[in-house]
């Protein structure tokens, strides 16, 4: 509830995309892709022209785990969320992912398979690189493999990082943390309303990404809400006083 005792919702914006990447939307999205920041507008264009545009509607799957990998994706525009498949077929979401990011897989990096199933969040334009055109952009340019060698590098850091917080991090210190990360990927500063996230998650979504259980998320995101530290409705979260979320994830609340 709102100050006051009303009821505060806070809707989603529709987000209706054309059926390409304009060159001036590739040309940025590339400029600030970790692979490829900082090459000049020559090498850029380079790669432009090895990618393919693909529009996703909102649900619509980029790739289903256990499909062969054989590519890599950038998010032009929208969101895509990564999620692995339980065994019983449910869905576990373990990443969010904004214009800039990569993602996918190939056999040239050591996956021959999709190990998780990429679903657009909203309306996404994706551009899409083939393993054989990354291959030549790797033995053009010398310091894109660099980095996607730092990366694999970083990611198995991650990893390791990942299994130590879940085994010492109480359950608000690792949902404020999941917040927060979104935060910096979605959020978007709505006057009187908070830093609302802009990406239809649910509970189980929230809990997925902090590795909990949606019972425990409930349980702290109610007493945050009470105490004015968030606001949540149905498939979206605002966050009202980041300073105390900031503590909460450092422990120190």
């Amino acid at each position: 509830m709102a100050p006051g005792g009303e009821r505060r919702t806070i809707p989603l914006r529709e987000v209706v995309l054309p059926h390409h990447c304009p060159r001036p939307v590739r040309m940025d999205v590339l400029s600030r892709t970790p692979y490829f920041a900082g090459l000049d507008p020559d090498a850029l264009d380079g790669i432009d022209r090895r990618m393919r545009a693909r529009t996703v509607r909102a649900h619509e799957h980029v790739y289903v785990a256990g499909e062969p990998a054989d590519a890599l994706y950038v998010v032009a525009q929208g969101a895509v969320s990564l999620a692995h498949v339980t065994e019983d077929g449910a869905p576990t979401l373990t990443d969010v992912l904004v214009p800039g990011e990569l993602f996918g897989a190939m056999g040239t990096l050591g996956e021959p398979v999709h190990l998780q199933t990429a679903t657009a969040l909203v309306d996404t334009c994706a551009l899409r690189i083939g393993q054989d055109d990354f291959r030549a952009v790797l033995r053009e340019r010398p310091v894109v493999a660099l980095r996607v060698l730092d990366d694999v590098a970083a990611r198995l850091a991650r990893a390791h990082d990942d299994i130590g917080g879940q085994s010492t991090d109480t359950v608000p210190q690792r949902v404020a943390t999941a917040l927060l990360r979104l935060a910096g990927k979605v959020g978007r500063d709505r006057p009187g309303e908070g830093l609302l996230l802009e990406v239809p998650l649910s509970r189980a979504d929230l809990a997925a990404l902090a590795r909990t259980t949606p019972e425990s998320v409930s349980r702290v995101m109610s007493g945050w809400k009470q105490q004015g530290v968030v606001a949540s409705g149905r498939r979206w979260t605002a966050i009202l006083d980041r300073d105390r979320l900031e503590q909460e994830a450092r422990g120190s609340a």
